[in-house]
Formats: C-alpha cells, sequence, structure tokens
C-alpha cells in the first residue's frame, strides 16, 4: 500500500464489436503490402488517352484523384475465408528461436505459385538440400479486393492461356456502381494491366447508388432498407416489422427502424412488379449520383404498365381484321394512302427510335426511358389513337384507303413501340407483343420472340418535319378548343363550332379540319372567316400573337346560373381576403411576424386578389354575352 498513491478515472475510446459486443485489441503485426506505383500510373495513363473511357465522365476526377496519390496497398488480412496468401516462412530443420516477425528474417519469406516450387526456392536461398526445409504457410488470407481484382481473367482459366481466355478476354464493359471505383475497379484495371499486360475493357459504367426517399443511406440500423422483390410481389407492413423482429439488430435500433418504416409504409408495400421497378429505376438515372428512391413513383410506373397494357389491348379491337405483311412499313409509305395522322405518327416513331437507340449508346438510359414513355403516352394513346377511332370505326367502301392506313400505322407503332420498350419492360411487351394480331402469319419469316426481334432503328427518310409541324398546329388549336369548352363546362356529347384564326399555318388547319373536330369535339371549324362572319357571343382563347380561337355559345350557357354561381364563389372568397388584409396591416405584423410568414401571407393575398378580379372579370363577360345573344 505504501507505493499506491491513488486511483482516478481516466478516460479512453474503447473499440467494441458491433455485433457481438466484444472488445477489440489491436495488434501490430507484419502484413504483406504491394507496390502500385507503376500499375497506377499505367491505369491513369490508359484513361487520359481514351483507351479506358469512365462514363459518366465526372468521375474521371475520382480516378486521378485516388491512382495519382496511390500509396502501397496492405493486402493481408487476417481472416477465416478468402484465397490464402501463397507465402511460406523457411527454416532449417533443428533450427529454433527463428521469429517470422523479425524484419531481419524477412528473406526467409518465400513466395511461390505452389508448395514445390517454395520448397525449391527456400533450399535456393537457405543453402541446403530440400530435404533439411521446413516451410510453414502464413496464415493470412488476401485483401477481398485483391482476389476480385483477378475476376475478369481468372474465370477463363488464366493464368493458363485457355480458348476462354482468348475468346473472351479483354471484355467490354463493366458495369457497377461508383462506390467501388477505387476499391475494385481500379484495382481490375492495374491488375489487369500488370498481369496480362492488357485492360480488362474498354469501357466503365458508373450507375447511381440507390437510397431512399430522403437520400439517406439504405442501412438495417435506419429500418430503410427496400427489398426488390419487396416491390416485385409486394408485403405487408407486419412482414416488413417482423423481418426486423427476427433480425439480429439491438432492441433500440428495431425500435427506431419499426417506427421508421411505419411511416414510410402504413399500408405495406403495394405491388408493383418487375417491370415497373425496372422502368422506375431507370427514370432515376436521369438525377446523376444518388437515386432516391420513392416506393409511389414505383407504383406511378406500376399503373403506366396497367395504361400500357389496356391501350394496347384496347388498339387491338382496331387491327382485328387486319392483316400485316413482312414489308408492311415500307408498304406503307410507298402506298399514296396515308393521312397527316399517318405520317405524324410514323415520324414520331422515327424520332423515338433515333432518339432512345442514341441514349442506348451513350449509356444514358433514363433519357432513353423518357423518350420511349413520351411516344406511347403523349403521342401514341393520348393523340393517335383518339384520332383514328372515327376512321376505323366507319367501313365504307369510300373510307377504305383512309381506313387501311390508319390500321396499318397503328399496327406499325405498337409492334416497334413495343420493341423499343422491351429491354425496359421485359414481361409486359413479351405478353403484349405475342397477341397481336396477325402475328402468327409471319412467325415463319420472323422471330418466335420480341427477345429475338431486331431492335429497331431509324428510318431517316420515313421522319416528316411537314406532317410534324402540321400537327404540332394543330394540337394547338384543339388545346384552345379543349379549353374552352372546360371554362363554359360545356357537356362532352354537345358539339360546338369553333373559328380559327391564324396568320400563318392556315394550310396546316384546313388539311387537319376532321382532326380538330375529333378532338375538340366541334361540330364545325371555320378558319380566317371575315369579322362579319363571327358569332356575336363567342367564348374568345388567344393562343400566341399569330392565332386565336373563337367558340360559339349561343344557347349553349344559362348566363343567370353562370353568373350565381360566380357570386357565391365570390361571397365566400371576398371574407378570407378582407381578414387577411386586417391581419397584415394590423398593428405590430411588421415587427411580430417572421419573414417566412410574410411572405407566405403576402403570396397568398396575391392569389385571392387575382382570384375576386378573375370572377369580377368573367361575371361582366356573362353580362355582355347575355346582353349581345338578346340583342
Amino acid at each position: 500500500k505504501v507505493f499506491l498513491k491513488g486511483k482516478e478515472p481516466n478516460k479512453m475510446r474503447l473499440g467494441l464489436c458491433s455485433r457481438s459486443g466484444d472488445i477489440l485489441e489491436p495488434m501490430i503485426t507484419p502484413q504483406w503490402y504491394v507496390n502500385c506505383d507503376n500499375m497506377a500510373k499505367r491505369a491513369v495513363d490508359a484513361v487520359r488517352n481514351g483507351e479506358l473511357k469512365i462514363v459518366p465522365e465526372e468521375h474521371e476526377k475520382t480516378w486521378f484523384q485516388w491512382l495519382e496519390n496511390i500509396r502501397d496497398w496492405c493486402v493481408s488480412r487476417q481472416l477465416w475465408w478468402g484465397h490464402q496468401i501463397p507465402a511460406w516462412f523457411a527454416t532449417k530443420q533443428g533450427e529454433i528461436n527463428v521469429s517470422k516477425n523479425d524484419m531481419s528474417n524477412n528473406d526467409r519469406w518465400i513466395v511461390a505459385r505452389n508448395e514445390e516450387e517454395a520448397f525449391t526456392k527456400a533450399a535456393e536461398t537457405l543453402g541446403v538440400d530440400r530435404s533439411q526445409i521446413n516451410l510453414e504457410r502464413d496464415e493470412d488470407v488476401l485483401d477481398t479486393w485483391f482476389s476480385s481484382g483477378l475476376f475478369p481473367f481468372s474465370v477463363f482459366g488464366w493464368p493458363e492461356k485457355t480458348d476462354d481466355l482468348k475468346a473472351f478476354y479483354p471484355t467490354s464493359l463493366l458495369e457497377t456502381g461508383l462506390d467501388i471505383l477505387f476499391f475494385w475497379v481500379a484495382r481490375m484495371v492495374m491488375m489487369g494491366l500488370q498481369l496480362t499486360d492488357q485492360l480488362p475493357f474498354h469501357t466503365i459504367y458508373l450507375h447511381a447508388m440507390v437510397r431512399d426517399k430522403e437520400g439517406r443511406k439504405m442501412s438495417k440500423s435506419l429500418g430503410n432498407v427496400i427489398d426488390p422483390l419487396e416491390v416485385i410481389n409486394g408485403c405487408t407492413l407486419d412482414s416488413l416489422l417482423k423481418k426486423l423482429e427476427n433480425g439480429n439488430l439491438p432492441a433500440k435500433e428495431v425500435a427506431k427502424a419499426m417506427k421508421d418504416q411505419k411511416e414510410d409504409f402504413p399500408d405495406g408495400i403495394p405491388e408493383c412488379g418487375s417491370d415497373a421497378l425496372r422502368f422506375g429505376l431507370l427514370a432515376y438515372t436521369v438525377q446523376g449520383r444518388d437515386v432516391n428512391l420513392d416506393i409511389k413513383r414505383v407504383v406511378g410506373y406500376r399503373n403506366f404498365c396497367n395504361k400500357l397494357w389496356n391501350a394496347t389491348r384496347f388498339a387491338l379491337q382496331f387491327v382485328s381484321d387486319f392483316m400485316p405483311t413482312s414489308t408492311l412499313l415500307d408498304d406503307l409509305m410507298s402506298s399514296g394512302k396515308m393521312a397527316i395522322r399517318d405520317k405524324f405518327i410514323i415520324s414520331k416513331l422515327m424520332h423515338c427510335c433515333e432518339d432512345v437507340n442514341n441514349y442506348f449508346k451513350s449509356y444514358k438510359f433514363g433519357d432513353a426511358q423518357q423518350a420511349a414513355y413520351s411516344f406511347w403516352m403523349d403521342e401514341l394513346c393520348d393523340v393517335y389513337l383518339e384520332l383514328i377511332k372515327p376512321v376505323v370505326y366507319e367501313k365504307s367502301d369510300s373510307n377504305k384507303d383512309a381506313r387501311w392506313a390508319a390500321q396499318a400505322s397503328l399496327w406499325v407503332c405498337l409492334e416497334t413501340g413495343l420493341r423499343i420498350l422491351h429491354p425496359m419492360m421485359p414481361f409486359v411487351t413479351e405478353e403484349l407483343w405475342q397477341r397481336l394480331p396477325g402475328r402468327s402469319a409471319l412467325s415463319s419469316t420472323g422471330p418466335e420472340s420480341i427477345m429475338l426481334a431486331p431492335y429497331p432503328t431509324c428510318i431517316s427518310s420515313y421522319k416528316n418535319s411537314d406532317a410534324d409541324a402540321s400537327m404540332s398546329t394543330t394540337l394547338k388549336v384543339v388545346k384552345s378548343c379543349r379549353s374552352l369548352r372546360a371554362s363554359y363546362q360545356i357537356a362532352n356529347k354537345v358539339l360546338t363550332n369553333f373559328f380559327v384564326k391564324i396568320e400563318n399555318g392556315e394550310s396546316y388547319i384546313n388539311a387537319q379540319i376532321y382532326d380538330i373536330k375529333t378532338l375538340g369535339k366541334a361540330s364545325n371549324v371555320m378558319v380566317n372567316v371575315d369579322e362579319a362572319s363571327l358569332p356575336k357571343s363567342s367564348g374568345i382563347d388567344v393562343v400566341d400573337n399569330e392565332t386565336t380561337v373563337l367558340m360559339d355559345i349561343k344557347g349553349l350557357v344559362d348566363y343567370a346560373a353562370e353568373i350565381k354561381k360566380l357570386e357565391k364563389n365570390l361571397s365566400k372568397t371576398m371574407p378570407a381576403l378582407t381578414n387577411l388584409e386586417k391581419k397584415m396591416t394590423a398593428a405590430g405584423y411588421n415587427e411580430h411576424v417572421s419573414d417566412k410568414l410574410k411572405a407566405q401571407n403576402a403570396e397568398k393575398l396575391e392569389g385571392l386578389k387575382k382570384k375576386v378580379a378573375d370572377i369580377h372579370t368573367a361575371i361582366e363577360n356573362f353580362k355582355v354575352q347575355e346582353q349581345a345573344e338578346k340583342n
């Protein structure tokens, strides 16, 4: 006790195993290292001189930063699994107290391909007969990234000069996550150059990292890991929570993860299918480095799958009596029977083929997805299918050619459009492609599966800029017609008369009056008539500085009822406006209200004022129209 001066607590950092809770004690031992200077320089040069391409290019900066500041690579790992390091420590029989960890004995470490070779080298190094040598292999295993760095050529039988190695190495493209650009990709490149004197691939495509909708990295402790199978097949909230309970997380982390999952998936994860998940992930790739995965967006693409299914099934009734040929597209384009709408949709199809192929070649998968989606939704379903309904339903002899052209154009768009989508949505496109009417007649000359069909390419001569311009002008007028009908709440079954005033593009409108009547629900469309012929009671929409659309509303609107509705709306809006103005002009408002709330109130006030002004304007317009109709 005489030597004890006292006791006091000493704070220290204590490493604990996250799984077992055991104390981790550092132990300094000799390790195996690889000098990477030369290998790293060759890998840097390969990118700089263009032999190796990194997509997106922005990641080249990371490549150079890592490899130009390379250090010796520690390849020793004290694990129970992995490739055991091919190094043996050699001693002579009878020698004792020769330490493996003594740096002065480094020359006794023999690196060889196998034990037989190690014995030969050891005998030469120690200058004794092979029978006098004892070998002890190092228990360390190689770093995982060292072993996986050999992957591009070791799978083909390297170091033997196998037929597979000659046929398939080097490869062409590596696709992987950007987070292991150095850990794995750089090691593969360095080791490929060092051991085979060839790059293992010529292009590296780095995909974005999938995170949760808030941008957090997925981890078990956060409870935000999304299993793709749960998205594909659907999953209840109970099963999500049970999986956490059966895991090996501490109780505190389980409780936190359960809370997060209840907030994120209160009704579980709805069944979306693999096509919707794949299509949704492709759409996310336009974001850049990270994919903040929101299941609701994947559900949105499940709805697109349903739309694709329903639209195609609906369209199939239009071609149920149609028989395609193996040269249908060429026959159609040379037939002389096509209307502008037919030329337009084929032109848009060619543009889609061109865009998607270009995006695929440049690894812009998100843009390819958007191009395919836009063609199906915005042009084929929303425009062309609606335009050809009256054409296909009319089966008179006089309409025979127009009907055939519409059916042929639709069949080509369906068949080609499904092939465009197939890499992005393989299952639903295969099913629908197999159901195309008349396809069985082509089975003797065509592929049995959409997987074996050639991918669509653009035929530039089939693009039609004049048809595109005509339809653009037409759709501009159609949008105006629909807007006018909606503003006056005209029922769908009631057709209206429209008058179009246009400076440039009159020929386009005259050529597609039938299409405007179809999409705009018009009984008649007149273009650039004299002012005297314009109706006195009309709704007006100024489309742009060259185009104005008028709708004859005589007898279609109950002005008194509409004015009454507007006045009722005004009576509800005015108190809100008055109360907000009082609040904003009250004493102390500027001193005690935060800038954020002031900005919100100011924006709300402007909105209410605009609403009141619009209601007053509408009431006055209705009164003027009512008086004009009486006169």
